[in-house]
């Protein structure tokens, strides 16, 4: 089986992900579609025979139907699928968990059981890189690609008070300032500043230091 798997597309069907999701026997999402626009994007570019599993992230408020966990079985291997990671529970009996939410690729295999995030092919988030990842199955057995695509929206320059910055575009985006007006009035990359207002709508209640640690992928 050629499984694709993805998260935290956030209102984005990029282009890359297109073919993948049309030659997949399965597709798995971890959550944080960002509107069911995007949701029935994904579904119709999936090849009409292959199953699709889907779980309700936190930017998922639209929906009422996306279950927040879901057990199933593919090639013969138990799947446990969830977005945010803090609410695996302990001795869960599967071979694969799918989570996502921090938009950090991570893939680890102990204790028997595949640990995957496979990061996230939305929109871009500062400098952390777009991914998602293909997973196969063969006799019981699974290995892991890392799909990483080079997206143009780089931020070009990192402000050298972070803290300072961060907490600057915060508080003019809360009194109504575009990134473009609030990066020309600081000196600040666009870039940086329109991810420090996406960030504060789609994390409500996040801080300086949350945006922060995500800037530097702690």
């Amino acid at each position: 089986m050629n499984i694709i798997v993805l998260s935290d597309t956030h209102g984005l069907l990029r282009p890359e992900a297109k073919k993948p999701l049309e030659t997949a026997d399965a597709v798995i999402h971890a959550g944080d579609f960002g509107s069911e626009k995007n949701y029935n994007e994904i579904k119709a570019a999936i090849n009409p025979g292959a199953p699709f599993f889907a779980v309700r992230g936190n930017n998922d408020g639209w929906s009422k139907d996306l279950p927040e966990t879901l057990e199933f079985t593919l090639g013969g291997l138990g799947f446990f699928l969830i977005h945010n990671k803090r609410g695996i529970p302990e001795n869960i009996g599967a071979d694969i968990i799918i989570f996502g939410h921090s938009h950090k690729y991570f893939c680890e295999a102990s204790g028997g059981i595949l640990r995957l995030n496979p990061g996230s092919f939305g929109r871009k988030r500062f400098n952390l890189p777009i991914t998602m990842a293909e997973l196969k199955i063969d006799s019981g057995e699974w290995s892991v690609r890392k799909i990483d695509i080079t997206d143009t929206a780089e931020i070009t320059k990192m402000p050298k008070d972070l803290s300072k910055a961060v907490s600057e575009v915060a508080r003019r985006a809360d009194r109504g300032e575009s990134a473009d007006k609030i990066a020309k009035k600081l000196g600040l990359d666009p870039i940086f500043a329109a991810q420090v207002i996406r960030m504060k709508v789609t994390h409500p209640g996040i801080d300086t230091d949350g945006i922060i640690d995500r800037i530097t992928q702690k």
